[in-house]
């Protein structure tokens, strides 16, 4: 009886999801045809909502998940919902959006058509706030599939976009969702024949099934992003700033910092100031305690501490903690698989290194980007701006944040970077796109080029090279002026009548006054 009600389960998410995007099909045919004036009132009308809600959809992500924090996840909808609004209000997206007249291309926006959105449980809402509004900007439609974990609250963000923008004028369907997603389904939507690019955030897994759907996707690659304290930085600061970025919604943004990186110069004052701002430093029997919880085998994070605050992991681990424990600090010496700390945690849990200068720091951060963050995100607090560029210009991240929390400054919050969260990793993380995905990457730019020179091509079988008329100077001008001199002196017929220079002058000007 069990294995029929899954089965039907099945059935009634793959058949949702085909009339979902069989809605989204119809309704994105119609919004192709709408004005830049329409399509900006409808987005706005989306973004307004959206923050409004912004906090009703924070509460719904922590109780459907029970990850992260309230307070933090109503920041990250407001930044979803304002920020992002801001970045693509004055885009253009409907027909010319471009002209150059200088090089004469004009340059005319299409729609890709509708979108596939996988939506992670660790960002459900403010993923789905963002994704709608950038394919709604670009005149696509977009069909969702949540996390089975988070399909409540996302499904609900979903719902708030699609009544505004329905309100505002747009066509029923323009968003739709699975309102219970399953593998099966997620994978349909995928293949689906009327499908034309899929947004995919999510583990490692589900991004791997994107590129291999046949579509063309974004996907994002994990983060283990290294931060990088080197000596003439403002200790103070810059831990807080590290704190207040990897507690950030329990470290559930996967650009957060998951090891610092010290100068030894400065070791002892920034331990200091980590204790100051509600870090506990683990002794060597409470470290072996909490790696037993953090990881189910060698380089596989334990699903179970992901989003959870310091002091439920502490818990969880069987160790007693300060009750008002933000974060848990591990010194470290190695790098691996077999390290715990040294992997991606997605939980306020920190792994804390010494080195004797930047060059240490630059090698350490490779081997750290290695083990799953190639092409994320890296942070450096320095006051030195010259170390901070040879970090950029060495390490394989697709941003480096300097003196600014990673988890806020990669998506745009505390920089000025593109607000997102759908972070490309280039190809240093097997991403076609090292850009924070937003409404450019959801456009056909389709180019009209003027010509703007002629050329004579050559017969089959002639020794001539093609000419090439229409440009100012070049080869065949000094040619033409040569032949003309060459003419004037054999008319004279005579050497010594006529000053070869004086009449190439003369050519030249002629020939520039006739153009």
């Amino acid at each position: 009886m069990t294995a029929i009600i899954e089965w039907d389960k099945d059935l009634r998410s793959v058949q949702e999801m085909r009339l979902a995007v069989a809605k989204a099909k119809e309704a994105q045919h119609i919004f192709a045809g709408f004005s830049q004036q329409q399509v900006d009132r409808i987005v706005k009308a989306m973004a307004d909502a959206a923050f409004e809600q912004a906090s009703k959809l924070a509460h719904m992500a922590v109780e459907e998940t029970g990850l992260g924090v309230y307070e933090h996840k109503v920041i990250k909808n407001q930044v979803a919902a304002r920020d992002v609004y801001e970045s693509i209000r004055d885009v253009k997206t409907v027909g010319i959006v471009n002209e150059n007249r200088e090089e004469q291309i004009v340059e005319v926006a299409s729609p890709f058509g509708v979108i596939a959105g996988i939506v992670p449980t660790t960002n459900p809402t403010s993923t789905a706030i963002f994704k709608s509004l950038i394919a709604v900007k670009a005149r696509n439609a977009i069909v969702f599939s949540p996390h089975p974990a988070a399909a409540k609250c996302t499904v609900e963000a979903a719902r708030v976009c699609m009544q505004a923008a329905r309100e505002a004028g747009a066509p029923d369907g323009l968003i739709g969702w699975i309102t219970e997603p399953t593998m099966e389904a997620t994978e349909g939507l995928m293949k689906h024949p009327d499908v034309h690019l899929i947004l995919a955030t999510g583990g490692s897994g589900l991004v791997k099934a994107a590129y291999s759907s046949g579509k063309p996707a974004y996907g994002v690659g994990p983060g283990n992003a290294p931060v990088y304290i080197e000596r003439s930085a403002d200790i103070s600061q810059s831990v807080k700033r590290i704190v207040d970025s990897k507690t950030f919604d329990n470290g559930t943004i996967c650009a957060s910092e998951q090891a610092v990186i010290v100068d030894q110069q400065v070791r002892h004052l920034v331990v200091h100031q980590f204790k100051n701002n509600g870090a506990y430093f683990l002794n060597e029997a409470e470290k072996k305690k909490v790696e037993a919880v953090m990881t189910l085998a060698p380089g596989k994070l334990n699903p179970k501490i992901v989003g959870k605050s310091a002091t439920v992991i502490a818990q969880m681990a069987g160790i007693t903690v300060p009750e008002k424990t933000r974060l848990l600090i591990a010194e470290e010496t190695e790098v691996g698989k077999h390290i715990p700390f040294s992997i991606e945690k997605l939980s306020p849990l920190f792994a804390f290194y010494t080195v004797r200068d930047w060059q240490e720091a630059v090698d350490l951060c490779k081997q750290l980007l290695a083990l799953g963050g190639r092409g994320h995100t890296l942070a450096i607090h320095t006051r030195d701006d010259g170390v901070a560029r040879r970090f950029a210009e060495e390490i394989p991240v697709s941003r480096i944040v300097v003196n600014t929390p990673a988890a806020l400054g990669a998506v745009g919050a505390t920089t000025h970077l593109k607000p997102s969260y759908t972070l490309g990793c280039g190809t240093f993380g097997g991403n076609i796109t090292s850009d924070n995905i937003t409404v450019h990457h959801l456009i056909n730019l389709k180019r009209m080029a003027y010509g703007i020179r002629d050329i004579d091509i050559p017969r089959p079988g002639t020794d001539s090279l093609p000419e090439r008329r229409g440009e100012k100077g070049g080869h065949n001008k000094a040619v033409e002026v040569q032949q003309v001199v060459e003419k004037v002196l054999v008319e004279e017929g005579k050497v010594g009548r006529v000053d070869k220079e004086m009449v190439t002058q003369l050519v030249q000007e002629v020939l520039a006054k006739l153009g």
